[in-house]
């Protein structure tokens, strides 16, 4: 392609390749080739991500894993191990702002890359697409899809197009012919809801829904209607952010089976909260909030949040306010089928003041984390971990033994060396990786 068709195409999106089964695949290539799906096989998980042969049996990510081992009941199911992609995401990253600063990550496996800045040393956007692609398949062993245009939308519907392990520059000229080939769902905002409403108006394409007065479409969408009538167009003005802040981080757990007692769930807290500081830690971020998020057996949600008196980053604070905040719902119900924990309001750690108790008690128990966080990214997650998560043999409980728990976060997080190899393992981890 002319170097004049590649003007103002300066905007990519690059998004890896089936991102945690090729990690996974790094260690067992004896399944490259095989449908392969990465999640827990328990029958109320979801799928986290599913090889292209697995896909091609219909098993697409989010999807229940039950109905994924119908579709697709040969799968090779392997359960996942978050520290490993987000080692792995830390390498692609550092890959991204050797290419340029201009790098605005959206998860753990995709980001936008602004390369205006790095024309004049790297070449035109098609050959810095292909060199990104490249770095990664030969310093990593993983493949990733680029797409190219003047915008960020079109972009990302360029590397949609592009998948698996491609390459795709959408040219501005070309922009709105492309466009207006596709289905109206293409459009950023346009799910299954809007999608029946345009369909009862007729419209079925993104060349239909350019071609509807402006006003009918706010009449119908509102601001909505505004907003996809002008990605019809392709028209898109968003910049490239670079240091994208989060919002917050957190983990949740749907449980196998409805739990009632209160000790399993302050177990889970417990485990979701050293899940919740370690990246919190790893982003260098701290909170001002944490909030708790339960789902009844009947599908009833509801959150409860609690500011600190003082910003945390400690799964010793964050699991004591989810408790407390647990504690303070009083007699449940019903059966808890889901329950999670998410940090709030983020502020960076890095020269923030912080509060510490007379004796050092916090102190003492973020040095005691950031220990436990170098030993397991260095041995595996599992490796160290809280005495109270270890199995009940482990902890010496006989069988029947009344394991209630007081509650206080005291007793709950001391450290055990053990256990199972990860962590993590079969838990859904709804942040941004």
């Amino acid at each position: 392609m002319s170097e004049a068709r590649q003007q103002n195409c300066t905007i990519m999106h690059v998004d890896m390749d089936a991102f945690f089964v090729a990690v996974e695949l790094l260690e067992r290539p004896d399944l490259i080739g095989r449908p392969v799906i990465v999640g827990s096989p328990s029958g109320r998980s979801v799928v986290l991500s599913a090889s292209y042969e697995a896909r091609e049996h219909g098993v697409r990510s989010a999807m229940p894993m039950s109905r994924a081992q119908r579709l697709s009941p040969h799968a090779v199911i392997i359960e996942p191990h978050q520290y490993k992609y987000h080692r792995m995401s830390e390498k692609v990253m550092e890959i991204f702002r050797n290419i340029t600063p201009e790098v605005e990550q959206l998860s753990v496996d995709e980001a936008f890359l602004d390369v205006s800045g790095s024309i004049r040393r790297l070449g035109q956007p098609l050959e810095i697409g292909a060199l990104i692609r490249q770095t990664i398949r030969s310093e990593l062993g993983i493949t990733a899809t680029v797409g190219i245009a003047s915008s960020k939308f079109v972009a990302k519907i360029a590397s949609t197009h592009a998948k698996p392990d491609g390459l795709l520059l959408i040219p501005l000229e070309r922009t709105v012919e492309f466009l207006h080939t596709l289905p109206v769902g293409a459009l950023w905002g346009v799910g299954a809801k809007t999608r029946d409403i345009l369909a009862r108006l007729g419209i079925h394409t993104v060349a239909d829904l350019a071609h509807t007065p402006q006003q009918t479409l706010h009449r119908v969408l509102g601001s909505a209607g505004d907003h996809v009538y002008r990605l019809a167009w392709g028209i898109d003005d968003r910049k490239v952010t670079p240091e994208r802040l989060e919002k917050s981080i957190g983990a949740e757990e749907t449980f196998a089976t409805d739990v009632s007692d209160t000790a399993q769930l302050q177990r889970e807290l417990l485990r979701l909260a050293h899940r919740t500081a370690v990246r919190l830690r790893a982003s260098g971020m701290q909170c001002r909030g944490v909030a708790l998020k339960l789902r009844y057996a009947d599908f009833t949600t509801l959150s409860r949040s609690r500011r600190l008196a003082e910003p945390a980053d400690s799964a010793h604070q964050l699991y004591a306010a989810a408790v407390a905040q647990l504690a303070g719902l009083g007699e449940r119900p019903m059966p808890v089928r889901l329950i999670g924990l998410r940090a709030e309001q983020l502020e960076p750690t890095a020269g923030a003041g912080q509060q510490l108790t007379i004796d050092g008690t916090e102190d003492n128990w973020r040095t005691a984390e950031e220990v436990l966080d170098k030993v397991n990214l260095k041995f595996g997650r599992g490796g160290v971990m809280p005495a109270a998560l270890l199995p009940p043999a482990q902890r010496g409980i006989r069988p029947g033994r009344n394991q209630a728990s007081t509650g206080g976060a005291g007793g709950e997080t001391g450290l055990a060396v053990g256990g199972r190899q990860d962590s993590e393992t079969g838990r859904k981890d709804d942040g941004t990786g």
